[in-house]
């Protein structure tokens, strides 16, 4: 009988021990996805602050450009 005891004690630590793990290793991919989208979201605003930086400093060489041809065509 003790070990009958001892054996189904064992069993039920087996089993609660696969169902932490499995709830751990949810909540992980859980984790992943939402720093997943947070990264792409970074990504996005860097990538939307320098698109417009670089617009900025494009238009401000065309236009310093078209000063100086303006300057020696007259």
């Amino acid at each position: 009988m003790k070990r009958w005891i001892t054996s189904v004690g064992i069993v039920l630590s087996l089993l609660a021990g696969i169902s932490a793990a499995q709830e751990s290793a949810k909540q992980d991919m859980k984790d992943a996805g939402h720093e997943t989208k947070q990264a792409a979201k970074d990504t996005g605003h860097a990538t939307k602050k320098t698109a417009k930086k670089a617009g900025h400093k494009t238009k401000r060489g065309v236009h310093k450009g078209a000063r100086k041809v303006e300057e020696k065509t007259q």
